[in-house]
């Protein structure tokens, strides 16, 4: 696959770093590197699930991790003691790498019938979510109060 030049972008933009950075270790990522096989689907406005198939598996020997903006699965098999493998094509360790976007957290995950089922959601602060801002008439050198979000005003009706 071609490499992508984005240093133009880099001299004309501020704060993209993060998308940049997500560009080029797409196009970083091998072809060959598909297991376990995933699906990753939008179940709501604010909702996502990754569905892994990890066959092989216990609960025990699959590991979730979530650190900033990163969310890793690591699967690895214990060693069977005296068990010499020709091939071993079922359980062998991984580690998948999943970006997130800004606010996405997981909240659940479970196993069964050697499906992994990751549940995520993206939960922006009150603060940065959008608001309405009232337009008063009037006088032009009346006060205003700071701008209310509309849980607040939910409150103080």
């Amino acid at each position: 696959m071609r490499t992508i030049d984005l240093s133009p972008f880099y001299r004309s933009s501020v704060g993209f770093d993060r998308i940049f950075d997500l560009l080029e270790n797409a196009a970083r990522l091998h072809a060959g590197d598909s297991w376990p096989p995933y699906d990753i689907v939008k179940t709501g406005e604010n909702a996502y699930r990754i569905t892994m198939a990890v066959a092989g598996f216990t609960q025990d020997e699959l590991e979730l991790t979530q650190e900033q903006n990163v969310f890793v699965v690591n699967g690895s098999k214990a060693e069977d003691d005296g068990v010499e493998y020709l091939h071993r094509g079922i359980g062998h360790a991984f580690s998948r790498r999943f970006e997130l976007a800004d606010y996405v957290k997981v909240v659940g995950a479970r196993i069964e019938n050697g499906i992994l089922t990751i549940e995520l959601v993206r939960e922006v602060p009150e603060e940065l979510q959008p608001r309405r801002i009232e337009i008063v008439a009037g006088a032009a050198q009346q006060t205003f109060a700071p701008p209310q979000s509309v849980s607040e005003k939910k409150k103080a009706a």
